[in-house]
Formats: structure tokens, C-alpha cells, sequence
């Protein structure tokens, strides 16, 4: 497997919810992650994915609720989510794909 895919494979999606966009006013971008991913992989992943220099990468787990799904009850999933901060003077436009 190529070095590229390993990154997509960290790498799941870009969340743009509110809080995103609040918190890439101050040069953060929030992605989904793979569960298993760490700090140093993430900033790897982003730095080659995108060309931009990374200068912090904070990471949260978001537990799955217990949900009712066509009247069963069901379990979403648990999300990891990367809040990446840039380096003055690099973005990342979200809002285009790859």
C-alpha cells in the first residue's frame, strides 16, 4: 500500500459543523480520524495530504449514543475527532475535495 493511502486511511472526512467553524477562525481544521490513529500520524497525514505545516494537533473521542433506529434500539458509533491548528499563514479550504 502506497505512503498516500495510509494518510487517507488516518484521514477519514472533514467535519464542518458550527463548532468547526468557529474553531477554523482560529486556524483549526477538524477532521474524523481512524480510532487507532495517533497525534504524530495525524500531523504526518495532514503535512502530506495538504502541504501545509502543522503546529498542533488535539485529539477527543466522542462515545456513541444509544439511539432507537426504525423503532430498535441501536448504537451509533464512536468518533475520534483531530482539531489540527495550522502554522501562521497556512489554511486548508475545507470546502473543495482533494
Amino acid at each position: 500500500m502506497s505512503a498516500k493511502a495510509e494518510h487517507y486511511d488516518v484521514i477519514r472526512k472533514p467535519i464542518i459543523t458550527e463548532k468547526a467553524t468557529m474553531a477554523s477562525e482560529n486556524g483549526a481544521i477538524v477532521f474524523e480520524v481512524a480510532m487507532d490513529s495517533n497525534k504524530p500520524q495525524i500531523k504526518e497525514a495532514v503535512e502530506a495530504l495538504f502541504g501545509v505545516k502543522v503546529k498542533a494537533v488535539n485529539t477527543t473521542i466522542t462515545k456513541g449514543k444509544v439511539k432507537r433506529f426504525r423503532g430498535q434500539l441501536g448504537k451509533r458509533k464512536d468518533v475520534k475527532k483531530a482539531y489540527v491548528t495550522l502554522e501562521e499563514g497556512n489554511t486548508i479550504d475545507v470546502t473543495t475535495g482533494l
